[in-house]
């Protein structure tokens, strides 16, 4: 079976096309696709799409159209929104956007605004696929633009999950205007950081976790900067492993630098440059609670996530 996966967050959007085993048993990657769209401009201030977030996500749109059709079709395709679009109160004019765009490969396919915690339970079967159940219960935190999901589960499934309303560009449009931020704008912006997680540590055990893996955008950056890497090499950052000294040097360097200087990073998307600091706060202030409820001491990166879980549940359903 061939699937398209589409997902629309705060900050990108993504493409997978894939042949999915049956039942579900493993994906084989046609195509892989990012652009960074930042939907989510704004949506914090003033709950709703601009019209220029709205246009930079029809163009990437587009392009994921025509790739799934020069790849000769696919049998299913399910494109899933998330927080932004939870969000804004004018996301009809995305819905209608979106469902022009696909209906030349998936007739009546409309795009879905899925909760925070069905986003979650994505996020976790697409993660976990790649390791060894014996290294469970796996907590899986996506963190993402406006919003951080955090996951325990195991080989046998979810066990809680909380999606927290704090992400890269929220914390970046909300708290960390200057260049570089200010000691007091990074201050604020660890009170609402911690302001934030406190229910999703309240739902999610993260004590019973034995390994934390995380994915996404900000984990995934952060992974390629911790191993000096020239350029962004999926291949070394997938199970690659950063323990938290290392996590900490990182994450407060890229919060204390000039956009200038992230821009020279020959890993950074230049999409995350301006945002990146913010999601290395909230990488931080994770890291600090896990291991002082859990004991685990690092952290797991894999490139698997919602794109992979979104692309699977199409093989189930």
């Amino acid at each position: 079976m061939r699937v398209a996966a589409i997902d629309c967050g705060t900050n990108s959007i993504r493409l997978l096309v894939a042949d999915v085993e049956a039942g579900g048993a493993g994906l084989r990657d046609l195509s892989r696709e990012m652009r960074v769209v930042r939907l989510g401009q704004g949506v914090d201030a003033t709950g709703a799409f601009v019209p220029e977030a709205i246009d930079r996500t029809r163009v990437a749109l587009a392009e994921y159209v025509d790739i799934i059709g020069g790849l000769g079709g696919v049998d299913a395709v399910r494109m899933v929104a998330t927080s932004a679009t939870r969000d804004a109160a004018n996301r009809d004019l995305f819905f209608d956007m979106t469902s022009r765009l696909l209906e030349p490969v998936a007739a009546g396919a409309v795009a879905e605004v899925v909760t925070g915690d069905e986003e979650a339970r994505l996020s976790f079967a697409g993660a976990v696929g790649d390791l060894d159940p014996a290294d469970g219960p796996f907590l899986v935190v996506d963190l993402g633009g406006g919003s951080t999901e955090l996951v325990l589960g195991d080989g046998s499934g979810v066990s809680a999950a909380h999606s927290a309303d704090i992400g890269c560009v929220r914390l970046t449009e909300r708290c960390l205007a200057s260049d570089p931020p200010t000691a007091a704008e990074i201050g604020a912006a660890r009170e609402f950081v911690a302001e934030r997680l406190a229910p999703a540590f309240a739902a999610v055990p993260v004590a019973q976790a034995r390994t934390w893996v995380g994915v996404a955008g900000t984990m995934t950056t952060i992974a390629a900067v911790a191993q000096d890497l020239p350029e962004y090499d999926p291949d070394r950052i997938h199970l690659s492993r950063i323990g938290f000294d290392a996590l900490h040097d990182v994450c407060g360097r890229l919060v204390g630098m000039t956009r200038e200087r992230r821009a020279a990073i020959g890993s950074m998307h230049p999409g995350r440059v301006d945002v990146i600091g913010g999601g290395s706060l909230v990488t931080a202030a994770l890291a600090d609670h896990i291991g002082a409820e859990s004991g685990i001491d690092s952290l797991v990166v894999s490139e698997h996530d919602i794109l992979d879980g979104i692309a699977l549940s199409l093989a189930v359903s």
